[in-house]
C-alpha cells in the first residue's frame, strides 16, 4: 500500500545522453589517465590513412598492375574487357567494353567490405577516426551513443556475407601466386622475387581470413555437443588461436597486400627488373 514516503525515481536525461549526463558519476576531469593514451589511436589513424591514400591512388590508376607473370592483388580477378592481358590468369571479361573505369573497382569492394566490417577494424577506426571512445577509460565526446543499431553502422552486421565473398578472392590470389612460378614467357619451372612476395601475401591473407570471428562461428558456433563433432571441434580450437592474434594478422596482411601491389607496380613501370632465382 502506498504511503507517500517511497523514494521517487531520479529525474534526468534519457538513457543515451552520454558520459556527462546526470545518470553518470560526476567526475570533473576529462579522464584520470596520465600515460600517453593518445599514441595508439593516433598510430592507428596514421596507418589506416596511409593505406587509404595509397590504395585509392592505385585503384584509380588503372595502369602498371601486371608484369608477366605477376598481377597485383588489387586487380585480381580482372573482370573488365579493358584489363591488361593476363595469359593463364583469372581474367574473366564479365563486364564488356562499356566499363571504362579501373577494373580494380569491380573486385576491391569485396575484400574492402570484409575488412571494413571486420571486428578488429571496427574498433580501430571507431577509436582512431570517430573517438568512440578514443581509448580505454577515456570518455568519448559524443552526446549520444546508439552503437550499431541504426543506419549506417547497422550495416556492419553483413560482415559474415563479406567473409563468404573474401574466401573465393583469397583462392584466386592463391592461383595468382602459383602462376608466379613462370617466367615472362609463361613457361613453368621459374621463380623470382615476385613469386615470394605473392606467396607471403597470400599466406597472410589466408591466415587473416581464417582468424575472422565469422569463420570461427561458421565452424563451431552452432554446435551444441562438441563431442559429437570432434573434427569441427579441433578446427574451432585452431581458429580460436588465430582469432586471439586477429589484430596482428589484420595489420600484417594489410601491409603485405599493399607491398605486393607496390612490387608489381615497380616491376611493371620499369623501375627495376624482377630478380630471378632459377
Amino acid at each position: 500500500m502506498a504511503t507517500g514516503t517511497e523514494p521517487q525515481p531520479k529525474s534526468g536525461p534519457a538513457p543515451g545522453g552520454g558520459v556527462r549526463d546526470g545518470t553518470r558519476a560526476a567526475i570533473t576531469a576529462a579522464h584520470l589517465r596520465t600515460d600517453r593514451w593518445w599514441l595508439a589511436p593516433a598510430a592507428t589513424t596514421a596507418g589506416l590513412l596511409a593505406f587509404i591514400v595509397y590504395s585509392t591512388w592505385r585503384a584509380f590508376a588503372n595502369a602498371d598492375y601486371y608484369a608477366a607473370p605477376y598481377v597485383s592483388p588489387f586487380y585480381s580477378p580482372c573482370l573488365a574487357e579493358n584489363c591488361e592481358p593476363m595469359k593463364g590468369g583469372p581474367n574473366w571479361e564479365i563486364f564488356g567494353s562499356w566499363w571504362g573505369l579501373s577494373p580494380s573497382i569491380l573486385i576491391l569492394v569485396f575484400p574492402l567490405g570484409f575488412r571494413l566490417t571486420c571486428y578488429y577494424y571496427r574498433k580501430a577506426y571507431y577509436r582512431g577516426f570517430w573517438a568512440s571512445p578514443p581509448a580505454c577509460a577515456v570518455a568519448e565526446p559524443h552526446k549520444r551513443y546508439t552503437g550499431e543499431t541504426r543506419f549506417p553502422l547497422i550495416l556492419q552486421n553483413i560482415h559474415r556475407y563479406f567473409f563468404y565473398a573474401a574466401v573465393p578472392v583469397a583462392g584466386i590470389l592463391t592461383y595468382d601466386a602459383v602462376l608466379g612460378f613462370r617466367d615472362e614467357n609463361y613457361e613453368w619451372g621459374h621463380m623470382g622475387l615476385g613469386t615470394l612476395v605473392l606467396l607471403v601475401n597470400v599466406v597472410l591473407i589466408w591466415i587473416y581470413t581464417l582468424s575472422c570471428h565469422s569463420c570461427r562461428h561458421v565452424i563451431g558456433g552452432k554446435l551444441k555437443h562438441f563431442s559429437r563433432h570432434p573434427v569441427r571441434y579441433r578446427m574451432w580450437q585452431w581458429t580460436g588461436k588465430l582469432t586471439n592474434r586477429h589484430m596482428l594478422l589484420a595489420w600484417t596482411s594489410l601491409a603485405s597486400v599493399a607491398l605486393a601491389d607496390l612490387y608489381v607496380y615497380l616491376v611493371a613501370s620499369g623501375a627495376f627488373d624482377d630478380p630471378r632465382f632459377f
